[in-house]
């Protein structure tokens, strides 16, 4: 069972379309579709449409599975030639042509879409917490060093305790003492060697 679509007078020249044509011969159509959803000239964006027809009139006669469509044959016709001038020197005229092509896709039935695993081996990836060479001996080391500080570092309430007995008492000020008392006076200012009045 065959669906096909075509697209009649499109502006592109025949020669153009069959070179993007000849790529995507014998392909899945849902790979086709996705190669010239891509590729850079404007018959693959004018073949890209037609195939899409194609699969539509697939996929509602309910022929065919989508999956499953093959691109079976692609034909790039020439069109009608639109025929212009270009303007020379002394009054002349160059013809210039227009050229069409009529491109009509063909599908059929294969073996279902499937994407294709890499026959390359995967790279390993790197592991950052990898322990470096050296082993237990620098590993013991550095616990060592760590225990030995927080041993220096840590202090018990007993030290505290200690520590504030052994420290003097400072004399506070006497509640019923006056407020001068306790106000410090401005020393005299000195007065400077030299200096004349």
């Amino acid at each position: 069972m065959e669906v096909q679509a075509s697209g009649r007078r499109l502006r592109v020249p025949p020669r153009k379309a069959r070179l993007v044509a000849h790529e995507i011969k014998g392909k899945s159509a849902q790979m086709a579709a996705a190669e010239l959803r891509y590729h850079p000239s404007k018959a693959a964006f004018l073949m890209r449409k037609v195939l899409m027809s194609a699969v539509a009139n697939a996929v509602d006669t309910g022929k065919l599975d989508a999956d499953s469509l093959m691109i079976s044959r692609i034909e790039v016709d020439e069109g009608l030639r639109y025929k212009r001038i270009k303007a020379r020197a002394q009054g002349r005229a160059n013809r210039i042509l227009k050229r069409t092509c009529h491109i009509t896709i063909t599908l059929g039935e294969g073996e279902p879409f499937e994407v294709r695993k890499s026959n390359a081996s995967p790279k390993p990836r790197p592991k950052f917490d990898a322990k470096k060479k050296g082993g237990k001996k620098k590993d013991e080391q550095v616990a060592e060093a760590a225990a030995v500080e927080t041993e220096s570092t840590e202090t018990t309430e007993e030290q505290v305790e200690e520590v504030v007995e052994a420290a003097p008492e400072a004399e506070a000020p006497e509640a019923d003492a006056p407020a001068e008392d306790l106000v410090e006076e401005p020393a005299e200012p000195v007065e400077e060697e030299g200096k004349q009045e």
